[in-house]
C-alpha cells in the first residue's frame, strides 16, 4: 500500500459507521510517515476506530476532546469537556499528563507520547499535514496487540 492509498482508506475508515479491522489499521500505518515530536505541538481534537478493544467508547464518556502538546515536557494527553462544555485536562484518568519521546515502535522511530503515571505509549504516524493516527501501547501488551487506534486532526491556531 502506498501513501495516497493508505490515506484513502484512511478516511473511509474515519467515516465507517462499524467495526474496522485492526489488520487493515497496520497496513495503513505501515504507508505512513514517521514524525518528530517537535512537529506536533499544538492543540488537536481527538477520535478513535472502533476495532472492538476494551477503551473503544471509554473516552467518549469521559468527554474526550483530544490531547494539547504545549512542549515536549509539557503534554495534556486527556483533554476534556466538563459539564459546562469547558475544556480541562483530566490528570485524574490519565494518572497524571505525559511527555513526548522519540520511540521506536514495529522497527521504526516516530513521536510517541509516554504517560507519566502509567506504563502507557501513544505512537503517533503522520496521515498529513492536519492528521495523525495513533495506536496506544501499553506494559503487557503482546507484540500483536490488541492495541487502542485513534486519530487526531490539528486545531486551527486561535480555534
Amino acid at each position: 500500500m502506498d501513501v495516497f492509498e493508505a490515506r484513502a482508506r484512511f478516511q473511509e475508515f474515519r467515516e465507517q459507521d462499524g467495526p474496522v479491522d485492526p489488520a487493515e489499521l497496520d497496513r495503513i500505518w505501515a504507508a505512513l510517515a514517521t514524525v518528530r515530536p517537535e512537529e506536533i505541538l499544538g492543540e488537536w481534537k481527538g477520535g478513535e476506530f472502533a476495532t472492538g478493544h476494551p477503551l473503544n467508547g471509554m473516552l467518549a464518556k469521559a468527554g474526550w476532546y483530544g490531547k494539547t502538546f504545549a512542549s515536549v515536557h509539557d503534554v495534556r494527553p486527556l483533554m476534556c469537556r466538563d459539564d459546562k462544555g469547558e475544556l480541562y485536562s483530566n490528570r485524574e484518568l490519565g494518572k497524571g499528563e505525559a511527555s513526548l519521546w522519540t520511540v521506536e515502535f514495529r522497527g521504526e522511530t516516530t513521536a510517541t507520547m509516554v504517560y507519566d503515571g502509567q506504563p502507557v505509549l501513544d505512537h503517533f504516524k503522520q496521515v498529513d499535514d492536519t492528521t495523525l493516527m495513533g495506536i496506544m501501547n501499553a506494559k503487557g501488551v503482546p507484540p500483536q496487540g490488541p492495541f487502542y487506534y485513534f486519530f487526531l486532526e490539528r486545531v486551527p491556531e486561535g480555534s
